[in-house]
């Protein structure tokens, strides 16, 4: 399986001598999960813009099975805070999107794999069903079969579960985790909330401000098996009170 994500003095500027991010190193092995946490002006978003390809370093490269990164592509898929399904397909028609732009796949295989992704996400009995007569959270589910459909090498969360209410946010990290474990898919997902990270990640790279750089490289040593009731063991509890002092330590307003 491939899947492994290299950064090599990855620096990126904006108009008006704006320095989001500066001089990146980071390596992140096939099938691994990693966090990568910071506070406002840390460059977390910038940075998965720039291992999907959205967008350009100004400096220094990033490369997937050492091929450089140009621009968007299926080997990456991105899921965002909205979920950006489309409104006007059902459920199981926004699972088979990307599978419709991969006209080599046979009929059947396309078949196949919707109805696994949407068994693997609990969404079979919705696969019929509209975007707008969905919760927030199955359109979420929706947003990560759909990303998962075309079988990416690595998957990237840009704050995925922001927008979701408490007990519906936690439900979707069971989710993601399980998801991953079944797939061996390459994870990164970028979040403001500390708890998160250290539930979701084995590793969580911590950004400070102004310009963005990775100020630390914490492993999580919490195993895969993880549950809710994990929160609130000693070893979490110590792992997130490291982690949030460090991005107050290095946040500069």
């Amino acid at each position: 399986m491939r899947g492994t994500l290299e950064l090599a003095g990855v620096t990126k500027d904006f108009p008006g001598g704006i320095r989001a991010l500066a001089a990146i190193d980071l390596t992140v092995h096939r099938g691994a999960f990693v966090s990568i946490v910071g506070a406002s002006g840390s460059g977390k978003s910038t940075l998965l813009s720039l291992i999907a390809g959205l967008a350009k370093p100004t400096a220094g490269t990033v490369s997937l099975d050492g091929y450089p990164v140009t621009g968007p592509g299926p080997d990456r898929g991105l899921i965002f805070q909205s979920g950006a399904v489309y409104p006007w397909r059902t459920v199981e028609r926004n699972v088979a999107f990307g599978l419709e732009l991969l006209p080599r796949l046979p009929r059947a295989e396309r078949a196949e794999r919707v109805a696994w992704y949407l068994a693997e996400t609990g969404l079979t009995e919705h696969r019929h069903a509209l975007p707008k007569n969905l919760s927030g959270g199955q359109r979420q589910r929706v947003a990560i079969a759909r990303a998962l459909a075309c079988e990416p090498e690595v998957l990237l969360l840009d704050e995925p579960f922001g927008a979701l209410d408490v007990q519906t946010k936690e439900d979707m990290q069971l989710l993601i985790r399980q998801v991953w474990a079944d797939t061996a898919t390459t994870a990164i997902i970028v979040t403001h909330d500390v708890e998160e990270a250290v539930f979701l990640g084995q590793r969580v790279i911590v950004l400070g401000s102004h310009p963005g750089r990775i100020v630390a490289d914490i492993d999580v040593p919490l195993g895969d098996d993880r549950k809710l009731t994990t929160k609130r063991e000693p070893d979490f509890l110590a792992l997130r009170a490291q982690v949030e002092d460090l991005v107050r330590a290095f946040h500069t307003a």
